[in-house]
């Protein structure tokens, strides 16, 4: 299913991404209340955008991209607080990061585009 949606591909290999961040952030920075968010929010993403893929609408499909979207923003400011608080690295807070901002984007854009085909 995910090669037929490039959404879905993408929102999985992030949550990969940071399934393997949290357990870093666990095992070796020894962090776990903020890596918990960050697993939860991050993960969400893609969980959200799958459950789309089967709307019963389209306001229900907008309604799962915007939980997607609220998600991504979420995880964002974890990101956020880890890479300012010290805990990530530039280069490992840039990388993931600039995979979140992908994303969003990306579920902007579809929000966007499925708004205005319901007018």
């Amino acid at each position: 299913m995910d090669k037929q949606n490039p959404i879905a591909t993408l929102s999985k290999s992030f949550a990969l991404r940071i399934v393997k961040l949290e357990r870093f952030l666990r095992e070796e920075k020894m962090e776990r209340v903020l890596s918990k968010q960050l697993l939860r929010s991050g993960t969400s993403i893609g969980a959200n955008i799958r459950e789309s893929i089967y709307a019963q609408s389209k306001a229900d499909f907008i309604s799962k991209m915007s939980i997607a979207l609220k998600e991504s923003s979420e995880t964002e400011y974890w990101l956020e607080l880890l890479h300012e608080s010290g805990v990530l690295s530039d280069a490992e807070y840039e990388s993931i990061y600039n995979d979140n901002s992908k994303l969003s984007a990306t579920l902007i854009n579809i929000i966007k585009k499925a708004k205005k085909s319901e007018e």
